[in-house]
């Protein structure tokens, strides 16, 4: 997958096609959106703009595209049901009061990714293991292709989805292939490499679409089939009825701040994870913290100018950079088009075949999967491909986020495990009768009972040393482990040395106790680590 992006050019032209291909590929994903939440698609395409153009332009990664997802959507739709019934408990003379307690989230939501973004939590995605990486791409895509599948459906008057039939069917299967053939043999010929893909299958089959009257969903159809009106809007202006209905009382913070907060760190995680993505494929590095102020900015406008919450899309991104997107450009090309469809446009998108669409994000789903995680799950350790599987799993039948968190977790305890077991020690006697214990490997809360079982307080002579050149005193635990010792060898009457210990470490027992002056040794050869580890710059 690598090597095709790197024969791909990164010029502005790239960047403009690839804009205007991906937000054809945003309307139906945020019409979704919309419908999940049960608001007014136009809402969602209004917050998809602006998410979009203030992420492309002031983020920490070029070339990832943001817009309303439905990761986030889905932990809104209690708030509003919640928000309408507050309204009527509270007797608030407004329809729809849920729309309200939606904007007022929104805002506190990109409050407190701001938060996250100049405490430089972004920079802990750099943490995230590579299994969970690869799981949480291919339960991405996994989650994408079953969400194209719905599009195969229609809902009937009663909201029951029935599958298509017949020609419809048929076509959208042909209308679907065609598309994917386009993608797929377009740049392998020499006289139309140079095209967009994505962009010139759309336009094909539309025009085939269109010219020989097939009758199949369009974006116009799909949208009017959920509820909507249509796409035409107008431009994004503040949304001043907010303050003028939402009651602002501590009351209403209590109850928005519990999504606001889930929210946000969904829309973190789904973001970090999407730049981590594409810092792999362009090998090039985002700036983890600068995309989480971003993110945080575009929904505190989104929320005031009326709009929905939004992060970064892994589908839309990944279209962005298979159609050679690179730069900041692709992102504010998307969202431009994106309004442009909105204000001047909306009659002939309408017209687009969902079909088309369909077919652009399954090469999507194609190019974003994982497909050599099925080469390497037995070739790497069975932990890791434990990980890989669960992230994929839980992505697909919960949450992403959770999936996230899940597989740093359990990676995290199964690399706790596997360094306590490697605590070391080789005991010897020097040439005056002191017993040395040198201790290798990691000293922390994990390895704490095999350091301890290393010891024999009452069978050693009058003068040990404990020799730490060849380990590290991890965290508070090993601190606490050797206090304890201390005590132990103290109690027994017998001389106990401390040596090669680093200064932090020095500093934080000569202040917990006096004692500890006589017990430890200061060397030039003491090493240089910090007991609890720094997060990194």
């Amino acid at each position: 997958m690598k090597q095709y992006f790197k024969t791909n050019s990164s010029g502005i032209k790239n960047d403009i096609t690839a804009g205007i291909t991906t937000s054809l590929a945003m309307i139906p994903e945020v019409v979704a959106f919309a419908f999940v939440l049960g608001i007014d698609p136009l809402v969602a395409l209004s917050g998809a703009f602006m998410v979009g153009l203030i992420a492309a332009i002031f983020g920490g990664r070029p070339g990832l595209i943001s817009g309303a997802a439905g990761a986030v959507a889905v932990v809104l739709i209690h708030l509003l049901i919640d928000g309408n019934k507050r309204g009527l408990a509270f007797d608030i003379p407004v329809e729809n009061m849920g729309y309200f307690y939606l904007l007022a989230t929104v805002i506190l939501m990109g409050i407190i990714q701001i938060i996250a973004g100049l405490f430089k939590l972004g920079r802990f995605v750099r943490l995230i293991p590579h299994p969970v990486m690869m799981g949480f791409v291919n339960g991405l895509a996994i989650v994408i292709f079953l969400a194209q599948l719905k599009m195969f459906f229609h809902k009937t008057p009663a909201g029951v989805a029935t599958i298509m039939e017949g020609a419809e069917l048929y076509s959208m299967i042909g209308l679907v292939a065609s598309t994917m053939g386009l993608v797929y043999f377009l740049p392998k010929f020499k006289y139309t490499k140079k095209l967009p893909a994505a962009l010139t299958a759309i336009l094909i089959v539309s025009l085939i679409k269109i010219f020989g009257n097939i009758n199949v969903t369009t974006v116009g159809s799909y949208i009017r089939e959920g509820g909507g009106a249509g796409l035409k809007g107008k431009f994004p202006t503040p949304n001043l009825e907010l303050w003028e209905h939402l009651p602002l009382a501590f009351d209403t913070f209590t109850f928005i701040l519990p999504y606001a907060a889930l929210a946000a760190a969904v829309g973190l995680i789904e973001s970090l994870m999407t730049l981590n993505l594409v810092d792999e494929i362009t090998e090039t590095r985002g700036n983890g913290n600068r995309e989480c102020v971003a993110q945080g900015a575009a929904n505190v406008v989104s929320g005031l100018f009326g709009g929905t919450a939004g992060c970064g899309m892994i589908g839309q991104t990944m279209i962005n950079i298979n159609s050679g997107g690179r730069g900041r450009a692709s992102g504010i090309v998307m969202a431009v088009t994106l309004l442009i469809f909105i204000l001047f446009a909306d009659t002939y998108i309408e017209m687009v075949p969902i079909a088309a669409l369909v077919g652009v994000m399954f090469m999507m789903v194609i190019e974003t999967f994982a497909w050599s995680s099925f080469r390497i799950l037995k070739r790497i350790p069975k932990s890791d491909a434990f990980v890989l599987i669960a992230v994929s799993t839980i992505t697909v039948f919960v949450d992403l986020a959770i999936a996230v968190l899940a597989g740093v977790i359990i990676s995290a305890l199964v690399f706790a495990w596997e360094s306590a077991k490697r605590v070391r020690v080789n005991r010897s006697i020097k040439d005056d009768g002191t017993k040395l214990y040198e201790i290798w490997g990691s000293v922390f809360f994990g390895s704490i009972q095999s350091f301890n079982s290393k010891f024999d307080v009452n069978g050693d002579p009058e003068n040990v040393e404990i020799d730490f050149m060849e380990a590290k005193v991890a965290d508070h635990s090993a601190l606490e482990a050797i206090f304890v010792l201390v005590e132990k060898y103290e109690k027994a009457g017998k001389k106990l040395t401390l040596k090669h210990l680093s200064t932090e470490c020095k500093d934080l027992m000569r202040k917990a106790s006096p004692k500890f002056e006589g017990v430890i040794e200061d060397s030039v050869q003491d090493p240089r680590y910090h007991v609890m580890a720094k997060a990194l710059e």
